[in-house]
């Protein structure tokens, strides 16, 4: 009875939705971008693509949106029972888990404003258009273009994400609370910067995003340096 006659009940029915819902999201992203999408650039996947696009695709991004949404609506939720509980936002382990929160709001939003309506309203529909003998949707390799650098974000994003999630509980002698404002400041322009590159930046600076490996290796790199920049102002 203590899940629900108690606040500590709530918030572990909280996490544990946050996990299913987390695990749903990242793993449909993670087939998206390490299947599905290398599938399509291959002779039998460019034959299969728009019938796997019209039948699939709506789908797995059904799951794929509404995990995210869940992963970000629980997770905020329990960010506000530790503030409600006297975690104040300087306490340590708010720093190292709104790093990861951060990110994956960005990546929420990501899936919700770019991802979903260019695939809504450019792929999917366009490959409905085509099998009933019509034209492709003006505008649909670019929109799936910008959908493909959002989602192969996210990937990247992960990395680093998952990484400072577990180190609130489980990496306490990390991100200890000195200098905050200072690691808040690089922490959030290094996120910016990948963020608005892959939205708006030009395709030499989108290179990374041009392959899995170059996306897994600069979410790798970029969990490296938010973790050297936290052990670095804890020494200032």
């Amino acid at each position: 009875m203590d899940l629900v006659t108690t606040m500590y009940g709530w918030e572990f029915l909280l996490r544990y939705v946050h996990f299913l819902a987390g695990i749903t999201w990242i793993g449909v992203l993670y087939y998206f971008n390490f299947i599905q999408t290398p599938f399509f650039g291959t002779e039998l996947g460019g034959q299969a693509k728009g019938l796997m696009t019209r039948g699939l695709v709506p789908n797995a991004l059904w799951w794929f949106r509404w995990g995210a949404m869940f992963t970000f609506l629980s997770g905020w939720l329990i960010v506000g029972i530790k503030m409600g509980a006297g975690i104040g936002l300087a306490d340590p382990y708010m720093t190292r888990i709104l790093t990861g929160g951060v990110m994956g709001t960005i990546m929420w939003f990501n899936v919700w404003f770019i991802i979903w309506p260019a695939q809504r309203d450019y792929a999917i529909k366009s490959a409905e258009q085509v099998a009933a003998g019509g034209e492709p949707v003006p505008g649909t390799p670019e929109k799936g273009a910008l959908a493909g650098r959002a989602s192969r974000t996210n990937t990247l994003f992960s990395i680093p994400m998952l990484f400072f999630m577990g180190s609130a509980s489980h990496l306490q002698n990390h991100l200890t609370g000195a200098n905050d404002m200072i690691y808040w400041i690089i922490a959030l322009a290094l996120m910016a910067a990948v963020e608005l590159n892959a939205v708006i930046g030009t395709g030499a600076r989108q290179k990374y995003l041009a392959t899995v490996s170059g996306t897994i290796h600069t979410g790798l790199g970029l969990t490296l340096v938010l973790f050297i920049v936290g052990r670095l102002v804890n020494t200032l």
